[in-house]
Order: structure tokens, then C-alpha cells, then sequence
């Protein structure tokens, strides 16, 4: 189903994005893990899982991270072997550098026994070294699993400041990319303006708009949001003052990602774009986890209200 939604370009794709355990667990809580995993999963009806290939983005800024970097579990590891009950369509996640062409040609001869879905992530920045590029591992998918339901990565921040985000879509989706997934978005005025240029572009060149899902992260404290911000993750001034006032910041993050939801939605009907989105529950603590959840149900309600 979730194949078939991403080549009919249907509105309303739903995804629910976790990362895979931290390395340094034991085999017992990796198993132990993998089974809160499914349970929550199973029961949130949604049309894939996205599994994050997690690498350190420490290149990228001289800035300090806020939180120490854990390499976790190669994500076709922990879908293959923890996650097997679960019936739900897997998106994972693959940062290319990572692999050699040796054992990324290996793993993509693999996903021709059964419809995998990926998204394949380039360098963090400039500095890293990486094995493969970007554009090698995408003549490495054409050449050994064209049917591969590949997505790319969309970050609507950047936009503003190179005005050629649409463009670098484009370009991907002509390097086979189906569908894209945006980096976490607080940002509304980057997400509607790179929308508005995409839809421009699409309809003056007879393109076919493909799936651009809107990723949400609820943000449960501070420490959080300076995380967030380290990452990329562009937060407005106003929205970051409001969130760091608000009584309780992680329901205050729930509603403003529900509210910018909501108007890219219905922008993108208005536009004729393919508007989804990806719920991120890469927190461990439960009232994150719980909220996460919220948020899933009520940008279910704002995709059946408009649609």
C-alpha cells in the first residue's frame, strides 16, 4: 500500500520515524526495546516506518553538540532481525558513506527479494569523508534494483538562504527519487516558500509533483531544543521565545506543529503538491513518546478534515 500511494502521488501519506538502539545495549534490552517498539507501532495505523541511519554530524559546526553522539544499530539489522512481527511498511534510512560499494551493492541486491523502501542520505558536511557519494549510490540503485521505492531528503531552512531547494528535488527526482521527507520543520514561512517555488516549477515545466512529507518532532525541553537547533533545525525566534515561556513546552511544541501542519496541508492542496508527514519519536522518555502519539492522531484528523 505504501509503495502504491507513493507512484499514485496520493496527499496524506503517514509515516512514524523512530531510530534504532544505541550500540552499547545489551542483546537483552535490544530485544526488550524492539518489543515496546512493535507494540506501540502496531497499533498507530500508519502507512510506514521510517528507520534512521544515524551518523555524526559533528563536521558540520564548530559548535559544541549538545548531546554526546552514540553510533546505534545498522537500521537493516534491527528492521530484519527485531522487528519481524511488525507488519508495517519500512522506510530505511541509508547515509551512503557509510558502506563501501562492495556492501552497499550487496544490500540493494537484497531489497530485490521483497519491496524496500529507502532514503538515502549524503555527507553531513564538506569535511566528511565518505566511501561513496550521494550520486554514486543513486548509479548504484539504477544499475542493481531500479525498482527500489527510493526517497530523498528535502530541508526547506536551506532554501531561504541558496533559493534552489525545488531545484536540488528536481535534480533527485531525476536521479529516481519518488517521494521526499523534509528535515523536522518549525519553520513555516521556508516550508510554504519552498512549496510555492516547487509548485511553480512543476507546473511550468509539465512535471509531476511528487510526495513532499513534512517531518514533526515534539520538542520536550530546552536542552532539546538547543539539540534541535545544533542539527539545523531552523526555530524561529518568536516560536523559540514561546516555547521557552510556555508552562509546559513539550504540549506547546504538540500545538505548533500540529498548527504548521495544518496550513502546509492545505497549502499544498491549494498548490496541487502531495502533502504528508513523518511523526519523529526519537525520544526516550515517555511523556515525549506519549506526545508523539497526540500529534499522530491529530494531524490524522487535519489530513481527513481537508481531504
Amino acid at each position: 500500500m505504501l509503495t502504491q500511494k507513493i507512484r499514485d502521488k496520493e496527499s496524506g501519506i503517514i509515516l512514524y520515524g523512530i531510530t534504532p538502539p544505541k550500540i552499547n545495549h545489551t542483546e537483552d534490552e535490544i530485544k526488550d526495546i524492539a518489543k515496546r517498539h512493535i507494540d506501540r507501532i502496531s497499533k498507530l495505523d500508519v502507512d510506514g516506518l521510517v528507520l534512521y541511519d544515524i551518523q555524526d554530524e559533528s563536521d558540520r559546526t564548530d559548535e559544541k553538540r549538545p548531546f554526546p553522539f552514540i553510533k546505534t544499530i545498522n537500521p537493516c539489522e534491527y528492521s530484519k532481525k527485531y522487528l519481524q512481527e511488525l507488519k508495517t511498511p519500512r522506510i530505511i534510512y541509508r547515509a551512503v558513506g557509510n558502506y563501501t560499494t562492495e556492501t552497499f551493492t550487496a544490500w540493494l541486491k537484497e531489497t530485490k527479494q521483497s519491496q524496500v523502501h529507502s532514503v538515502f542520505v549524503g555527507a553531513a558536511s564538506h569535511e566528511q569523508q565518505n566511501n561513496i557519494t550521494l550520486r554514486e549510490a543513486y548509479s548504484l540503485k539504477k544499475e542493481v534494483n531500479d525498482n527500489l521505492c527510493l526517497g530523498g531528503i528535502a530541508i526547506p531552512e536551506r532554501h531561504m538562504k541558496k533559493q534552489d531547494e525545488h531545484l536540488r528535488v528536481i535534480s533527485k527526482k531525476d536521479d529516481s527519487c519518488e517521494y521526499f521527507i523534509t528535515q523536522c520543520v518549525y519553520d513555516l514561512h521556508a516550508a510554504k516558500t519552498f512549496l510555492s517555488d516547487y509548485a511553480k516549477y512543476v507546473k511550468e515545466n509539465n512535471y509531476k509533483a511528487v510526495p513532499i512529507i513534512f517531518t514533526l518532532t515534539p520538542c520536550g525541553s530546552t536542552k532539546t531544543l538547543d539539540f534541535m537547533k545544533w542539527l539545523g533545525i531552523n526555530v524561529p525566534n518568536y516560536l523559540e521565545e514561546d516555547l521557552k515561556e510556555a508552562g509546559d513546552i513539550l504540549q506547546e511544541s504538540v500545538k505548533l506543529s500540529r498548527d504548521i501542519f495544518e496550513e502546509l496541508y492545505k497549502y499544498g492542496q491549494k498548490k496541487g503538491i502531495p502533502v504528508g508527514c513523518n511523526i519523529e519519536s526519537v525520544a526516550i522518555r515517555k511523556a515525549e513518546i506519549e506526545a508523539s502519539v497526540e500529534l499522530l492522531d491529530e494531524v490524522k484528523g487535519i489530513i481527513k478534515k481537508y481531504s
